[in-house]
C-alpha cells in the first residue's frame, strides 16, 4: 500500500486580482469609464482593497477568482469540501478510472501515531479492501459498481476554484483548530498560496481567534495563540514569495490532528 500525500498548486488565478476587486467597488460611485478608472485604481488597488474589507463590502471581491491542482487526498475529505457550493470542481471520476491494486490512500494521523504495527495493521486492512475490488474488475464487473467496495481513504485529485470572497468563508471554517484534520492541512495550503499572491484581499483570512476572539464559545479549543503564531509564520513565508511546495511543507509539518473537531 502506498501513502498518498497532499499537493496542492495554484494553477490560476484572475490578473492583478486586487485591481479587478479595487474597480468593482470603485465603479459603483463613479461616473467614469471602465478603461479611466482603471488607470486610477490600479496604482492605489491594495489601499483600496484594505478599505473595504474594513467596511465588510465584499461583494467586488467576487470578482477575483482563484484555481487549484488538489492531489493526494480522501473521498471524505471530497465529502466535505463539496459543501462549498459556490465553487467549481472537476474531479476525478471512480466510474471511468479504475484504481489499479496498490493505489495510495490517506492514512490519519491518529493511525500514525500509534506506530508502526498500527500502521502494518491499517495497511493489511486496505491492502484486503484493494484485493475485493481487483477480484470484481477482473470479473468483468464495471469499475461503476465494483467501486462501491472502495474505502474513504481511497485517493482521489481534483480541480477547485472559488472567489475570492468564497475562499474568505471556506477559511473561516476549514482553518479553525476544531476542523477535520485533513480538510484544515489542505485550508491553510490554499491561504498560503493566496495570500502570497493577493496580500490586501487575504491578510485577514483565516479562523477566526487569528485576527480577533474566537467565535465558537463554549467549543473553543483554547489554542489562539498559538493559531495567531502560525498565522504570522504563513504571513511571513508569502511575503517572502515563498513557492508552493515550501508552502504546502510548512503546513504538513505545522498543522496536524486535533482532539477537538467539528465536522
Amino acid at each position: 500500500m502506498k501513502e498518498a500525500v497532499l499537493r496542492v498548486k495554484l494553477l490560476c488565478f484572475t490578473p492583478e486580482p486586487e485591481t479587478a476587486a479595487a474597480l468593482g467597488a470603485r465603479l459603483c460611485y463613479s461616473d467614469s469609464g471602465i478603461e479611466d478608472l482603471r488607470e486610477n485604481v490600479a496604482p492605489k488597488a491594495g489601499v483600496l482593497v484594505d478599505r473595504l474589507m474594513g467596511y465588510g463590502h465584499l461583494s467586488p471581491i467576487e470578482h477575483a477568482s482563484f484555481t487549484f491542482g488538489i492531489e493526494g487526498v480522501s473521498r471524505a475529505l471530497l465529502a466535505q469540501i463539496t459543501r462549498h457550493r459556490i465553487a467549481s470542481f472537476s474531479v476525478q471520476s471512480q466510474r471511468y478510472v479504475a484504481k489499479p491494486e496498490g493505489s495510495p490512500v490517506i492514512v490519519p494521523p491518529s493511525i500514525a501515531s500509534r506506530g508502526a504495527e498500527t500502521v502494518a495493521e491499517y495497511e493489511r486492512q486496505m491492502d484486503a479492501i484493494n484485493a475485493f475490488y481487483a477480484y470484481w474488475l477482473a470479473q468483468d464487473i464495471p469499475a461503476e459498481d465494483a467501486r462501491f467496495l472502495l474505502p474513504n481513504a481511497a485517493e482521489t485529485r481534483m480541480i477547485l476554484t472559488m472567489n475570492a470572497r468564497e475562499l474568505l468563508h471556506f477559511f473561516s471554517l476549514r482553518c479553525c483548530e476544531r476542523a477535520q484534520w485533513e480538510i484544515r492541512r489542505l485550508a491553510w495550503v490554499m491561504l498560503g498560496l493566496v495570500r502570497r499572491e493577493a496580500p490586501a484581499l487575504f491578510a485577514g483570512a483565516g479562523t477566526a481567534c487569528a485576527h480577533a476572539a474566537c467565535t465558537e464559545g463554549r467549543m473553543s479549543c483554547g489554542k489562539a495563540a498559538r493559531v495567531r503564531a502560525l498565522d504570522a509564520e504563513l504571513t511571513a513565508l508569502c511575503e517572502s514569495r515563498a513557492d508552493d511546495d515550501t508552502i504546502r511543507q510548512w503546513v504538513l509539518t505545522n498543522i496536524g490532528g486535533c482532539d477537538n473537531q467539528k465536522e
